[in-house]
């Protein structure tokens, strides 16, 4: 995600967002100013994070998502928030 994504909170709620839909993965802050997520579940729930991603919470502008799909592989346990970039 692009936009005003950072100092916002918008890792924290993206990860209330992943437990209330019950979708594991990550999230977590790019060193460009951006933000970049993963997330592992039923179809349905995932479009709804992708759709939350789409708003963000309420501080944030998201100008730009990009979205790549990937087959499912049941790596992730839970969702976290990470502190470095890949």
């Amino acid at each position: 995600m692009r936009g005003r994504v950072q100092g916002v909170a918008f890792r924290h709620y993206t990860a209330l967002a992943a437990a209330e839909q019950q979708v594991s993965g990550w999230v977590m802050n790019l060193p460009d100013g951006g933000v970049k997520a993963c997330f592992e579940g039923e179809g349905e729930q995932v479009r709804a994070m992708v759709e939350w991603c789409r708003k963000g919470p309420d501080l944030a502008r998201v100008e730009e998502l990009i979205e790549e799909r990937g087959e499912y592989t049941g790596e992730f346990t839970g969702f976290d928030i990470r502190y470095s970039h890949e």
